[in-house]
């Protein structure tokens, strides 16, 4: 695979400044308010089309979307071990340290192992991936991550036959993130996620390291963590320090707090509502028209395969 080249980086400076972004995102959710639903549900769009290599030379993902800026990704954010306030978190994440850090890999497998950064960056060749991602809040982005396919680490620890699911773990640091003090928001930190282990060796599914060709801000996940593009946002767990094979369905952080909001698939699918937020339409942050949201994230024919049988409704 070949490795990212800085002259093949889409320039920062083609893309929205941060005031601007502010700006178009203030206005958009007092549009959102007004906007009618749109009408049906956009047919299946064309086959993702995987590339090992780098594409931010141009800057459209495969359905002809224009990447979101590197300002708005930074900037409008969920990350609660900072703050609720998405417009707080890159500022409180300012001087968090993300070295040293080490990820154990641990649970039903053959070959336990803790990496360090260093191993990661050595062992897995980093590629790039242009992905959608849809939060449940609504709203969307298309980002150019840096990351390996998740399957590399998987097949390198190697799972017993009894690991069915994988489960993740943030860092829990009070001290780096204010949002966990127990009395201020009284979530059960630290935040954990998982997913069945078919879904996490599809090769869509990576560990992120990067975005834009660099290093992933803090703000987005640093030093390293999930994306499944065609699951809601919160399932991309982030900050990663331990990743644990087990037998049976995990309990997550959202499904603990909230199940009848959030289910465990979190599979991106505009008919199944949500008590808060509109489903079947999104809206692409920096843009003030609602669009149709598109099963799976518009990644249907690469995963349908993996939920055949499945009441998708009831398995929400």
């Amino acid at each position: 695979m070949n490795k990212i080249k800085s002259s093949e980086i889409t320039p920062e400076s083609e893309y929205f400044s941060r005031r601007r972004f502010l700006r178009n995102s203030l206005a958009a959710a007092a549009a959102s308010l007004l906007l009618p639903a749109c009408g049906p549900i956009a047919s299946t769009p064309p086959p993702f089309k995987f590339s090992t290599t780098p594409s931010t030379k141009s800057d459209t993902d495969e359905l002809g979307d224009p990447l979101t800026s590197l300002d708005a990704i930074i900037a409008y954010v969920n990350f609660y071990e900072f703050s609720p306030n998405k417009f707080e978190v890159s500022v409180l994440a300012e001087g968090f340290q993300t070295s040293p850090w080490k990820v154990q890999v641990s649970g039903l497998v053959r070959k336990p192992k803790t990496y360090d950064l260093d191993d990661l960056h050595k062992k897995f060749m980093p590629e790039e991936r242009i992905f959608r991602m849809r939060c449940v809040e609504g709203w969307s982005m298309v980002i150019p991550w840096i990351g390996f396919p998740f399957r590399k680490l998987i097949e390198e620890v190697s799972p017993l036959s009894d690991a069915k699911y994988v489960k993740f773990y943030t860092l829990e640091d009070h001290k780096q993130f204010p949002g966990q003090v127990p009395q201020i928001g009284g979530f059960p930190f630290p935040y954990t996620e998982g997913l069945r282990l078919d879904e996490a060796m599809h090769e869509l599914t990576i560990l992120a390291t990067g975005l834009y060709g660099k290093a992933l801000p803090v703000p987005n996940g640093a030093p390293i963590r999930l994306v499944v593009p065609w699951k809601y946002g919160f399932k991309s767990i982030k900050s990663i320090v331990k990743i644990e094979f087990v037998k049976d369905l995990p309990l997550t952080f959202w499904t603990d707090i909230s199940p009848e909001e959030y289910g465990f698939y979190a599979n991106v699918n505009p008919d199944v509502p949500h008590p808060r937020w509109l489903q079947n339409t999104e809206r692409r942050v920096g843009i003030l028209e609602r669009r149709p949201t598109l099963l799976f994230n518009g990644y249907q024919a690469q995963v349908s395969n993996l939920y055949e049988g499945m009441d998708l409704e009831k398995n929400y």
